[in-house]
């Protein structure tokens, strides 16, 4: 079962909160290593690297586009098909078959149960945007 799509902003929340326990983040995001990594360095000194690099990647998570924190951290809920397709969320849709095309896979991964209702009328909405 996947988990919840992650939010831009609970992660910016909790890359903040780094200041007093480094990593939350990280494993909010599901990077546990990472996560294990800042909260071992974040003890070593009172102002470590690791808490530093925590409160800067809370300024990048919330100054982020939301498709790239999507691209990044949520690739897991639009399955492999559609990262692996020609068509990502950045590359202009220039003709209605690959518009089509796209539409179906999107289908498909609804039906597959691997993106919501909700997600998959946002996607075919921002498809349908660009060739207009």
């Amino acid at each position: 079962m996947l988990s919840k799509p992650k939010d831009r902003r609970v992660a910016a929340l909790l890359a903040f909160a780094g200041i007093l326990i480094p990593g939350l983040h990280k494993f909010y995001l599901g990077q546990m290593r990472w996560g294990v990594g800042y909260l071992m360095l974040g003890w070593v000194t009172p102002i470590s690297v690791s808490k530093i690099a925590s409160v800067a990647e809370g300024f990048w998570y919330l100054f982020q586009d939301c498709e790239d924190f999507d691209r990044r951290f949520n690739s897991a809920h639009f399955g492999q098909e559609f990262r692996s397709s020609s068509i990502s969320s950045t590359t202009p849709i220039a003709s209605v078959s690959l518009l089509a095309d796209a539409i179906r896979q999107l289908e498909q991964l609804r039906q597959d149960g691997l993106i919501s209702e909700y997600e998959f009328e946002q996607k075919r909405r921002q498809f349908i945007d660009r060739i207009r």
